[in-house]
């Protein structure tokens, strides 16, 4: 029986009076590319920044790694952040740092590791998701579209995570890009045995690269 890593069960996700999600459930398994699909407003977004501790779930039980996000105090928090990486929908790099020293950010911030030690690890990180050594130097507004998702993807693997959540990680990138990136995806998973969760609206990316995926509407999976 394969491992699960994500479960959700019966998640509500309320808003106010807006309710987003009414009885959620789903599970993700070990080394598996899970989509969450869906249409706008359906709370694709909202699971993730759920799964991630940007957001509280209103009810029901989310886990993720075997332990249930909700119940977790601000140390354990932290601890559990150090599993996974995160790809946002537009790199969320800062952009008044080199894209080497954006990567470094992550391992300067929970390690211990000489800086030394940490710059060669970042650089690895880059050459693991395509990028050529010149990108060190540049800035985040000197990148393509496509090379931004590919800096931000290395910081979001700078810890070594068992777990990648990305968020529409193909959006805005003209085709050959996407499909780049998808094939990209494809090989960490099967370089590193990275479980990855993503959103996604990209017919190709859901027909070549998800394992299997939930639809949500009407506040539920459909």
């Amino acid at each position: 029986m394969r491992e699960v890593i994500i479960e959700a069960k019966e998640i509500i996700t309320q808003f106010g009076d807006n309710v987003i999600h009414d009885g959620v459930n789903f599970h993700i398994h070990k080394e598996e590319i899970f989509g969450l699909l869906g249409g706008s407003g359906s709370g694709k977004t909202t699971l993730l920044r759920e799964m991630i501790l940007l957001q509280k779930v209103s009810g029901g039980e989310m886990n993720v790694l075997g332990r249930d996000v909700s119940s977790l105090n601000s140390a354990e928090q932290q601890t559990l952040r150090q599993e996974w990486g995160v790809l946002f929908q537009f790199g969320a790099l800062f952009t008044s740092l080199s894209i080497l020293e954006n990567v470094m950010i992550p391992m300067l911030e929970y390690t211990n590791l000489p800086p030394k030690l940490i710059e060669e690890s970042a650089r690895m990180k880059l050459s693991l998701v395509g990028l050529p050594p010149k990108v060190t130097t540049m800035f985040p507004s000197e990148l393509s579209g496509g090379m931004k998702k590919r800096a931000g993807l290395a910081r979001a693997l700078a810890l070594d995570p068992k777990l990648l959540f990305l968020d529409e990680p193909t959006s805005g990138l003209d085709p050959q890009s996407a499909r780049a990136f998808d094939e990209l995806i494809l090989n960490l998973r099967e370089t590193l045995g990275i479980s990855v969760v993503m959103v996604t609206h990209d017919k190709d990316t859901i027909n070549d690269v998800l394992d299997r995926f939930v639809i949500l509407g009407n506040k539920k999976v459909l």
